[in-house]
């Protein structure tokens, strides 16, 4: 960028060159001639004296800012490079001073444009714009891509000195690569699922050539913007983009039905088996238990038959006697029991 001294940035074309001294001088002269009368002009070159000794003060000085460096040619040859801070320099156009921002990050734009840009190859050239962003899919579609890279000036010397206009060519690098790997594609992977790939394989790729170019560039990042179809056919690219999301709309519906359904199907059929096995389980411990009790039973039955016989019928009337209401026990030898009327059951009036 140029600063107020005389300095250059590498966006700025090429350095100015070094003011004629002998024409300044000569025409503030013939300004003096005319304005002063006949033998002033000792005061004259007074005058002229001082104007050049403040234009070599002005010009023997500059800043570099924090976020830059120098770099200091010497009728036109490369001598150094200067750090941040005040600076002298030899005047009159002798030592040219350029500065370049290598600390800050800068970026150039495909296909849109930031309003307010400085630098004047961060935005595509209105001609250009619609041209960078029409590219060919590998599956032969066409797509309108904007993108973004952000880069860093490594090596000042190469930026301004091994290759022309490096930023231009970084845009050219920057679309040529971005054409590939795009090519390589189809249109879906483009659009949808393909996008941090291609930013990926395109950085590597830029920053390939920038390094075989020795531009003195690094490039940080490579970011995919807006990608749509052609104007043409974008109607009909929105249509199918509609239907392929209503499909996995739907598709994810019966998936969470799916998911609501079946495992509780499983749970209540792994409920009903276990319920099944424990059944199956009791069924047989008591049929086991069962068995034993009879076996055991029959043991003590064959040692006292009567004894035995006669306990189980008295645990039998145990278990009985308790369900039923009423109970009546007679004596084997009683004679003439005068019956009663049940009038429990009765529901009507007696005759």
């Amino acid at each position: 960028m140029p600063s107020n001294n005389g300095t250059d940035g590498p966006w700025g074309g090429q350095a100015p060159r070094p003011p004629d001294m002998e024409k300044i001088i000569r025409e503030l002269q013939d300004r003096l001639r005319r304005l002063m009368p006949s033998g002033g002009s000792f005061g004259g070159l007074i005058i002229v004296a001082i104007l050049l000794t403040g234009m070599i003060a002005w010009t023997s000085y500059y800043t570099v800012p924090s976020d830059s460096v120098a770099v200091v040619q010497r009728f036109g040859k490369y001598v150094n490079e200067v750090p941040p801070g005040l600076h002298f320099k030899i005047p009159l156009g002798v030592d040219t001073a350029t500065i370049v921002p290598v600390k800050r990050q800068l970026k150039q734009e495909f296909g849109f444009a930031t309003p307010g840009a400085s630098d004047a190859f961060q935005r595509p050239r209105e001609r250009d714009a619609k041209r960078e962003t029409e590219m060919v899919t590998g599956d032969l579609n066409a797509a309108l891509v904007e993108w973004v890279i952000q880069y860093r000036i490594s090596d000042p010397v190469k930026f301004l000195f091994e290759v022309r206009e490096p930023s231009e060519t970084l845009r050219y690098v920057s679309e040529s690569v971005m054409r590939e790997v795009v090519g390589d594609r189809t249109v879906d992977e483009v659009i949808t699922i393909g996008r941090q790939e291609i930013e990926s394989e395109a950085l590597i790729k830029m920053q390939a050539l920038s390094t075989k170019y020795a531009m003195g560039i690094s490039i940080d990042q490579v970011q995919l913007k807006n990608i749509n179809p052609p104007l043409p056919v974008q109607e009909s690219f929105n249509e199918v983009n509609q239907a392929q999301q209503e499909k996995e709309k739907l598709i994810n519906e019966a998936r969470r039905d799916y998911n609501k359904v079946i495992p509780l199907a499983e749970g209540e059929k792994d409920q009903r088996i276990r319920e099944a096995d424990g059944y199956r389980l009791k069924r047989i411990n008591e049929a086991e238990g069962d068995a034993s009790r009879f076996v055991a039973l029959f043991a003590e039955y064959s040692k006292a038959p009567e004894v035995t016989r006669r306990r189980i019928y008295i645990e039998t009337l145990q278990d009985v006697l308790p369900g039923i209401r009423s109970k009546i026990i007679l004596d084997e030898e009683a004679r003439g029991i005068l019956p009663f009327l049940n009038v429990e059951g009765q529901k009507g009036p007696l005759p």
